[in-house]
C-alpha cells in the first residue's frame, strides 16, 4: 500500500477519468484513493512540486498524471473533484480561462470538497448550469486520518442526477456520501457538524480541567465515562492527548476559526442564535494569540490548565 494510506477494499465501480484539484492534507490522500480504486486521475496543485510528488507516489496505481492548470486537468474528465482552502481559493480554480469550468465537457460534474460558504456553492452551481455543467458542494468530515483511511463522511448539496453520478466514485475515500438537499445544503450540514464539534471540545476541555483540579486519575475517568452517555469521538480520540498536553497534529485552530466564521456569518443571515458557538470561537482566538494557530482544536484546554 502506498505510504500514508491504509489498506481498504474498494467497491466495484467502472473506471472513470477524473481530475483532482488541490493536494493538501486532505486532497492528497483522497486523490490517492481514487487512483488506487482504478480511476484515471489527473491532478493539479498550485505548488507544482506537490503534483509531481503525488504522481511519483501513485505511479504504480495506473493512469495518473499532472496538469499545469485546473483547465487542463479538467479536460475530458467526467468528474472534477476539488479540495482547497476557502471561497476565494475555490473561485480561483473554477473560474477564468485557466479555471476548471473552461476545460470541462458538457454534462461533467464538479464536486467541491472545500469547506466553504453556502453562498459560493449556490453561485457556482448556477454558473455551472449556465455552461451545461453540474456542481455538487460536498464538504467532508473525518479529518486527515479519515482521508488516509478512506472513511470520510461526505455531505452533499446539488441536483439528484449530479449526486448519483459522483457518489459511487467518491466512495473510494468515504464510508458515507449522502445528498442532504439542494445546492448549498452540503455546506450548511458541514456548519452544523462544526457547531457540534466546537461545543463538544469545549465541554471535554472543561471536564478534564475540572477532574485534574480535583486530583482525579483522568485517563481512568475517561475510560470509565467513555462507556456511558458521555462517550464521543472527541473523548475517544482527543481525551488522552488533551491530558498529556499534545496538540501538534490534527485539525488546526486556524481552520476551525475559518469554519466557525462561516457558521456565524450564516447564522447572521438566517437568524439562528449560536451563543455557545460564538463564545468558543473567541476562546479559539485566545489560543491563536497564545501561539496555537496550528495546534489541534483540542488545544482549547490550554486556556484552562498549564501546558506540560
Amino acid at each position: 500500500m502506498t505510504a500514508g494510506l491504509e489498506a481498504r477494499a474498494y467497491a466495484a465501480v467502472a473506471p472513470h477519468k477524473v481530475a483532482f484539484l488541490g493536494l493538501g492534507v486532505m486532497g492528497y490522500p483522497m486523490a490517492g484513493h481514487l487512483a488506487l480504486a482504478g480511476h484515471a486521475v489527473t491532478v493539479y496543485n498550485r505548488t507544482a512540486s506537490k503534483s509531481e510528488a503525488w504522481c511519483a507516489e501513485f505511479a504504480g496505481a495506473g493512469a495518473v498524471k499532472k496538469a499545469q492548470t485546473p483547465q487542463a486537468a479538467a479536460q475530458g474528465a467526467a468528474l472534477v473533484f476539488c479540495c482547497v482552502g476557502n471561497d476565494d481559493d475555490l473561485r480561483s480554480v473554477v473560474l477564468g480561462p485557466d479555471g476548471a469550468f473552461a476545460g470541462m465537457q458538457p454534462g461533467a460534474v464538479f464536486v467541491d470538497h472545500t469547506t466553504a460558504s453556502a453562498a459560493v456553492a449556490r453561485e457556482l452551481h448556477a454558473l455551472a448550469l449556465q455552461q451545461g455543467l453540474q456542481f455538487v458542494d460536498a464538504p467532508v468530515s473525518g479529518g486527515q486520518a479519515g482521508a488516509q483511511k478512506g472513511v470520510l463522511t461526505v455531505m452533499c448539496g446539488g441536483d439528484p442526477a449530479a449526486f448519483e453520478a459522483m457518489q459511487p466514485v467518491a466512495m473510494a475515500y468515504a464510508r458515507a456520501c449522502t445528498r442532504i438537499g439542494a445546492s448549498g445544503s452540503g455546506q450548511l450540514a458541514k456548519m452544523v457538524n462544526q457547531t457540534c464539534i466546537a461545543g463538544m471540545v469545549q465541554g471535554l476541555a472543561e471536564a478534564i480541567a475540572f477532574g485534574q483540579q480535583a486530583g482525579l486519575n483522568m485517563p481512568l475517568v475517561l475510560d470509565v465515562i467513555g462507556k456511558g452517555a458521555a462517550q464521543s469521538w472527541q473523548m475517544d480520540n482527543r481525551g488522552r492527548t488533551m491530558i498529556e498536553g499534545r496538540f501538534d497534529f490534527g485539525f488546526a485552530v486556524d481552520w476551525m476559526r475559518k469554519d466557525l466564521g462561516l457558521v456565524l456569518a450564516e447564522a447572521q443571515r438566517n437568524g439562528a442564535l449560536l451563543p455557545v458557538t460564538a463564545l468558543v470561537d473567541q476562546f479559539y482566538a485566545e489560543v491563536q494569540r497564545d501561539g496555537g494557530r496550528r495546534w489541534d482544536t483540542s488545544s482549547l484546554i490550554t486556556r484552562l490548565t498549564p501546558r506540560s
